[in-house]
């Protein structure tokens, strides 16, 4: 029989990466599956130059130095980390331990934290000329690295917080930042779009894109026209950032016969799913009495809830509390 663990983590995003460290400091084993080929989840993938302000302790960490941070800090106990090994099945046994199937082999486990954000996601694109034409080549949907647009003159497109965040990350980098609103309100944290208004970008409200025109390599301007109006510009653009949301699902794990709200994995108080043994911590949850609140630093505390409940699902003679974290790391080091 192959080893059981204690639990397996469903998602390497931040929320799992910290849930494998919590797991560790409970004296549980953990094995951390991940679909992607890189642990760090949207912070990775969409935004590693964006500085996030909201984790306590810190008064702003980019996003990328964050990931690496709790990837270390998850690595403290030598918890496994298994990159590009997307959960497919849940599989229930009799003896109440559960088996977490991927396409490259098969983990048993005592119980299971699943923290897999948004899931499954892909950018929404728009239906314009040049649009498809571009993508890769001067069209755009998320910022991985500002100095790929260094001295180039980009257009924004959306007013959510990637748009925002988008625009004022190449501040200082791009020769110059226009973004463009189809509406008068963002959809963006308060904070931000304060910044965004004194900031140098140019913003455009009530705007959409037409068409996006290049040279068969690269794109050289931009159709933009006013919703209201129905009057039209043409911007020279050198890059276009499409800042239009994502579109989510929970891929296999929907069919695990977990309780859903809508999109989300449906917990209590104490992040116990409808399935014993299963919790769930992040993006994904809907909490009873709450709804779904995307925050960070909520998911951090949510995967520390949850294990500290796990524990005891584990090993009923534990407690629920597991004291301070300067007398447990002093005891792990005498171990």
């Amino acid at each position: 029989m192959s080893e059981v663990r204690d639990m397996v983590i469903v998602g390497g995003g931040p929320v799992g990466l910290f849930g494998a460290f919590y797991a560790g400091f409970r004296g549980m084993k953990a094995t951390v599956l991940e679909a992607l080929p890189e642990v760090g989840g949207q912070l990775t993938v969409l935004y590693p130059s964006k500085y996030i302000y909201d984790v306590a302790g810190f008064p702003k960490i980019m996003a990328k130095d964050l990931v690496a941070n709790l990837l270390e800090q998850a690595r403290r106990y030598d918890q496994e980390i298994r990159t590009e090994e997307p959960a497919q099945n849940l599989i229930r046994h009799d003896d109440g331990t559960f088996t977490v199937t991927t396409p490259k082999g098969e983990y048993r486990t005592r119980s299971v934290l699943i923290t897999a954000g948004i899931g499954q996601f892909t950018p929404n694109t728009l239906d314009r000329p040049g649009v498809k034409e571009y993508e890769g080549k001067g069209v755009f949907y998320f910022v991985r690295d500002p100095m790929t647009f260094k001295d180039k003159r980009v257009l924004v497109v959306g007013g959510g917080d990637s748009a925002v965040d988008f625009a004022l990350m190449l501040v200082g980098v791009a020769k110059s930042v226009t973004l463009i609103h189809r509406r008068d309100r963002f959809r963006a944290h308060e904070s931000s779009v304060k910044e965004l208004f004194a900031s140098p970008v140019n913003v455009r409200l009530h705007h959409e894109l037409k068409e996006v025109r290049g040279d068969g390599e690269k794109p050289v301007e931009a159709v933009i026209f006013h919703n209201q109006t129905q009057e039209e510009d043409t911007l020279p653009v050198d890059a276009v950032i499409l800042a239009l949301g994502y579109r989510a699902n929970l891929g296999p794990i929907a069919d695990w016969g977990l309780e859903l709200e809508g999109r989300n994995i449906k917990v209590n108080c104490r992040m116990e799913t409808s399935i014993p043994g299963v919790f769930a911590a992040g993006d994904v949850v809907y909490v009873e009495g709450i709804g779904n609140l995307k925050l960070l630093v909520l998911g951090f505390a949510q995967a520390a809830l949850a294990v500290n409940v796990a524990k005891i699902h584990v090993d009923p003679t534990a407690k629920l509390f597991p004291g301070h974290s300067s007398n447990l790391a002093q005891a792990a080091a005498k171990s």
